[in-house]
């Protein structure tokens, strides 16, 4: 026990200088960054590959849906309790059993022979991705405790979701062409060691917060409220909104989502009571990242289906068709992350929702014989202004939670994302089932709509200017 007692001091020691070192004061942030690469590229790494390892593993198109959705339901379900758990054992604990059980997962992946064992390997990296991702942000909110640093410290970390949801079709296109589909799994193996590696030796270890509460029977029903609702929405087009599991799946998504309310309502520990204005920035940030996520996500499942079904591409071609979109996210990101650290999060915020509102609306252009360079400017104009709030969103939200509650801030926020992108893929899908360009016009003008409303609640809740 001692010996472990020692390895720990000497870590954190460790950390510390790391953090201290002006020349590696980046190496935290590198570390976090990794392990979130991993968890956005693996959302959209696998889409390319369904049609080869369907083929390869016999496996039905039922089971290759669960492929693809059943790891964000897993990651969406468990993040709030993950969040929890790491503000109350620690957030490096929860970042290191989160990348340990990413990495044997990818590589479960990448060694199953049959449907079924590849299905039970992507849930087993949703729950590695819900460990990392809440305790990735208190940890970065750890390591740079100076606002300003912080701010530009959320924009890396939003520019990273840019380029790992970029970087996934054109690197799961290119593995099953080279290589072979297990490629597209096996690819995480280098970045899990290497994630895991600088983060025991750079990452400071934020002090848990033993007396917070994990509210375990809330935790339990939020979990099962997300499920269903989850499962409702990722089955709803397929069977129909009328059928009996649908129907189920919903009440119960009501029910537990209620009883979850009411047992949150009960007083804390007042040592982490927040304020009324930080109940407000959380409320707020979380409101914008469900709308964001909603119009951006849902247009973007339209988008990669206009491409290929409407203009012919293939799946590789409509994943560089969408690049430009995806690599001013990344650019504007940091930009994003630079004004914040000026103003505070209101401003970046408020101007990158309303450049997304007009972008979205941009694809009220499409037509069947739109050429491509037209389509090029909403594109463009959506990422920038996306990755653009999303970043101060983040910072709002971070910054309007009490230290102890860290994780669970970061994974209020990140359920509310999940839930957005299934909401918009559900509701835009259900709306271009019957004709695609006429869905694809009204989406974007919900897309745009709500974009509006999230600038208009960010103007209400986010911090302004710093003093």
């Amino acid at each position: 026990m001692a010996s472990t007692d020692q390895l720990t001091t000497a870590s954190d020691q460790s950390a510390r200088a790391a953090r201290a070192a002006p020349g590696r004061s980046w190496l935290p942030l590198l570390a976090v960054s990794l392990g979130f690469f991993m968890v956005i590229l693996d959302v959209t790494v696998v889409t390319v590959a369904v049609p080869v390892l369907g083929g390869a593993l016999h496996t039905s198109a039922s089971a290759l849906q669960w492929v693809v959705d059943g790891y964000t339901l897993v990651f969406a379900c468990l993040l709030l309790l993950c969040g929890a758990m790491g503000d109350r054992f620690g957030h490096r604990r929860a970042f290191l059993a989160g990348l340990a059980v990413f990495t044997v997962a990818s590589a479960a992946c990448g060694a199953a022979t049959t449907g079924g064992q590849l299905i039970m390997a992507r849930l087993l990296q949703g729950a590695g991705a819900a460990l990392m991702v809440p305790a990735s942000l208190a940890l970065l909110r750890a390591a740079y405790p100076e606002p300003a640093a912080r701010a530009r410290a959320f924009g890396v970390w939003g520019a990273v979701s840019g380029l790992g949801a970029a970087a996934g079709p054109v690197i799961g296109g290119l593995a099953v062409w080279a290589i072979s589909w297990r490629a597209v799994f096996l690819v995480n193996l280098p970045f899990g060691v290497l994630a895991t590696a600088l983060t025991v030796r750079c990452v400071p270890a934020p002090r848990p917060h033993r007396g917070a509460r994990l509210r375990l029977p809330a935790q339990l029903l939020g979990v099962a409220a997300l499920a269903a609702l989850t499962t409702a929405l990722n089955e709803g087009g397929t069977r129909g909104w009328t059928d009996p599991l649908i129907v189920g799946c919903l009440g119960g998504a009501v029910a537990a989502g209620a009883a979850c309310a009411v047992l949150l309502r009960r007083p804390v520990d007042a040592a982490v009571r927040s304020s009324r204005a930080q109940r407000r920035g959380l409320a707020g940030g979380a409101t914008v990242g469900l709308l964001l996520n909603l119009g951006f996500y849902g247009l973007l499942f339209l988008a990669t289906l206009y491409f290929q079904q409407q203009r012919g591409y293939g799946p590789l071609t409509a994943g560089l068709a969408l690049l430009p979109m995806f690599v001013v996210m990344t650019v504007s990101s940091f930009a994003s992350g630079r004004l914040g650290a000026r103003t505070g999060p209101r401003a970046p915020m408020v101007v990158g929702l309303l450049a997304g509102a007009v972008g979205l609306a941009g694809w009220l252009l499409a037509a069947p014989d739109t050429p491509y360079p037209v389509l090029v400017a909403p594109m463009a104009l959506a990422g920038l202004g996306t990755s653009f709030a999303m970043p101060a969103a983040t910072t709002a939200v971070m910054e309007s939670a009490p230290s102890e509650r860290g994780g669970t801030a970061a994974a209020l926020l990140n359920a509310a994302r999940q839930l957005g992108s299934a909401l918009g893929v559900a509701l835009f899908g259900s709306l271009s089932a019957a004709h695609l360009i006429p869905g694809i016009h009204l989406s974007a003008l919900l897309a745009a709509t709500g974009f509006v409303l999230a600038a208009a609640t960010a103007a209400v809740t986010a911090p302004g200017r710093r003093a």
